[in-house]
């Protein structure tokens, strides 16, 4: 069915190019390397992140999960970056459900814990915004997360995005279901 609206990027917006390294705010966002793997390791066996990713990873399976960046960025849904700080991984950054055509996407984070309390979080995101909307074109980023995660709420804030409201009952964690905070990053804002 056709569209009566322009999609407000075309497709070919990401594919036609290789994914970008993003410097910014004193780290640089780049593609995940193999040679990635035990911070990727590292990250998933973390509590706090555990806590609010609901997942843990084997090497053979962050091996995979950093296999599987590529393939998305070439079909244009997702993109994942290593945010690196004096040449060390020291968190992960995405940008999920990306859609062209409606010129969205959502924004993700991690830190592993050695790097916390510096900022790396907002720091990161700042980039990847600028990216995202300055470069890409994309006009709206969003960014859940739940209310129990304060972090996450100042991270949002620190950035830019503005609370939009709560999405109840939306995401399932280990202790059961949680209330999201919504918030977004307009071209315009």
């Amino acid at each position: 069915m056709p569209l009566l609206t322009t999609p407000a990027l075309p497709p070919g917006s990401l594919s036609t190019s290789a994914q970008p390294v993003i410097d910014g705010e004193g780290l640089r966002l780049r593609p995940w390397r193999d040679t990635d793997v035990d911070a990727v390791v590292a990250g998933f066996a973390d509590p706090a992140i555990q806590r609010w990713h609901c997942r843990s990873l084997s090497r053979d399976e962050a091996l995979d999960w950093i296999a599987q960046w590529p393939p998305r960025w070439r079909a244009e849904t997702d993109a994942g970056w290593a945010i690196v700080e004096n040449d060390q991984v020291v968190g992960q950054t995405g940008l999920r459900h990306i859609s062209l055509a409606e010129g969205l996407g959502h924004v993700s984070y991690w830190v592993l814990p050695s790097a916390r309390g510096q900022r790396i979080a907002p720091r990161a995101l700042t980039a990847l915004t600028r990216w995202s909307i300055g470069e890409l074109g994309l006009h709206r980023l969003e960014l859940s997360h739940s209310t129990h995660n304060a972090a996450s709420c100042r991270v949002a804030q620190r950035s830019g995005y503005l609370l939009e409201g709560t999405k109840r009952s939306e995401a399932r964690h280990t202790d059961g279901w949680h209330d999201m905070h919504l918030h977004a990053h307009l071209a315009t804002d």
